[in-house]
């Protein structure tokens, strides 16, 4: 299926690795031009910029931590200058640390937030007028699970995922007029954004929690998200789409 992303301008936050990467590759496959978002891999960003231009695409790395509000807008001013547009944003950038919450302090209550909610915010505020402009845009959140059904060790990444959910759910309504849609894709366990010497130590547990006897995997996300961004998305919005081999069904 064409996905009709041709000409279109897409935005990705933490697209460097893992999930990211892999809706960057896949956006740009389809005809759009990337603006990889990095916080610190600068090499890795460099990587996913090669890939895509060696298919015959256009993309370009750009340093930003979504957690600094400056920072966001300039990169998204940038973006718009550089490619004359912009249309779709993927809110992928995200940090979860695992603690129980009476061991939790609040300097990793604030990170998380800082770069889970507010970086959601900052990148969604600052590309708002490009995406009216669009007359078609998309903006699409990341988010675990965890922020749906909760889960032990999580408590403080779960809090804050759920607020983009709310955030999307607001935009969508806020937005529509516009054209933009807004909508969420909730996570399982992503095995290649966790440390891979505990998820060999933890498989056996962890697989027991999926109907499907498996984690997920990078390109399990991306189609979903390829979707949602080309004009075959356009009647959804507000939504909540869980892709996680079935640990929840509501």
């Amino acid at each position: 299926m064409d996905m009709k992303l041709k000409g279109k301008v897409a935005l990705v936050t933490g697209a460097a690795r893992d999930v990211g990467r892999e809706i960057a590759l896949s956006l740009a496959a389809e005809g759009a031009a990337v603006a990889v978002n990095y916080r610190g891999s600068k090499d890795e960003a460099a990587n996913v910029v090669a890939a895509i231009e060696a298919a015959g695409g256009k993309a370009i790395a750009y340093q930003a931590d979504v957690a600094d509000y400056g920072a966001v807008t300039k990169m998204v001013d940038s973006v718009a200058k550089d490619f004359g547009r912009l249309d779709i944003v993927v809110n992928n950038a995200g940090v979860a640390l695992r603690n129980r919450f009476v061991e939790t302090k609040p300097e990793e209550w604030e990170k998380q937030i800082n770069i889970c909610l507010y970086g959601a915010i900052h990148v969604s505020k600052a590309a708002a007028p490009h995406l009216e402009k669009s007359g078609d845009g998309r903006i699409i959140a990341m988010v675990g699970d965890s922020s749906r059904v909760g889960e032990s060790g999580l408590a403080i990444v779960a809090a804050a995922r759920a607020g983009v959910i709310g955030l999307m759910k607001s935009l969508a309504r806020e937005f529509g007029r516009f054209g933009t849609t807004a909508n969420t894709i909730s996570l399982g366990l992503i095995e290649t954004a966790h440390d891979r010497d505990w998820v060999d130590a933890n498989r056996e547990k962890l697989t027991k929690f999926y109907p499907l006897r498996r984690l997920g995997q990078p390109h399990d996300i991306a189609p979903m998200v390829t979707m949602l961004a080309s004009p075959h998305g356009g009647w959804i919005t507000g939504q909540v789409i869980s892709i996680s081999g079935g640990f929840s069904m509501v």
